[in-house]
């Protein structure tokens, strides 16, 4: 039998949605930054901001099926697709911040 949804159920993926988005601006902005020259980026940092996408759509599909298969609620699905996406422009923030505040000799 199916789980039955409960409120959070359905503002769950809302929430993780305003977060991977204030956390996308953050990424989007210290990119902007860096092809600027505000400070030194990886030098593969223009090519990986475009191939990591293939790669979180193709995680968010796979946990979005299995979510499914497991007879998740919608807001599950939504949840399980989100959370991969979100892991990574999490790390890519993180990333990007420490490198933007490193002291440059």
């Amino acid at each position: 039998m199916a789980k039955k949804p409960t409120p959070f159920d359905l503002v769950r993926p809302g929430l993780l949605m305003m977060q991977l988005v204030a956390e996308a601006n953050v990424v989007i902005a210290l990119r902007l930054w860096g092809m600027a020259g505000g400070w030194k980026m990886a030098a593969g940092e223009n090519r990986r901001m475009v191939t990591e996408k293939m790669a979180a759509a193709q995680a968010s599909g796979r946990a979005m099926t299995r979510a499914a298969m497991a007879g998740g609620t919608p807001g599950d699905v939504a949840s399980a697709g989100l959370k991969p996406v979100q892991r990574r422009t999490r790390a890519n923030a993180e990333r990007l911040t420490r490198s933007a505040t490193r002291v440059q000799p």
